[in-house]
């Protein structure tokens, strides 16, 4: 529990003392094991397709890229803000070695599907 409060306390001071657009988020993923393939699933609700990349590295599956603000009203301003914008990082590691699998995407309402098929 201390180190936990400790790492919230951190973490808030450190966001607090960057510069708006230098701090990361890390979207929620979820991971399915199907008899023949797994499925990936990334929150990046707001997240438009082209500011996407995926890649591997050995048994780990990267997603990153940013996530926008837009105006909808003319003149807006942050009245409060909850949400996070700016760049995003998550990396999620599978017992497989992902070089030899194959890997195919579908985006869509904001959620990033990964499917998986281990080949021999």
């Amino acid at each position: 529990m201390k180190h936990e409060v400790r790492r919230i306390l951190q973490s808030f001071f450190n966001e607090a003392t960057e510069p708006y657009g230098a701090t990361c988020w890390c979207p929620s993923a979820d991971i399915y094991r199907a008899q023949t393939r797994w499925l990936v699933k990334f929150d990046l609700a707001g997240v438009r397709p082209e500011d996407l990349q995926l890649r591997t590295e050995g048994r780990r599956l990267v997603v990153s890229g940013v996530r926008r603000d837009f105006a909808i009203l003319e003149q807006q301003q942050a009245y409060s803000m909850e949400i996070s914008y700016n760049r995003f990082e998550r990396a999620v590691e599978l017992p497989l070695d992902l070089a030899s699998a194959q890997i195919e995407t579908d985006y869509r309402d904001g959620m990033l599907l990964v499917v998986i098929t281990p080949t021999a």
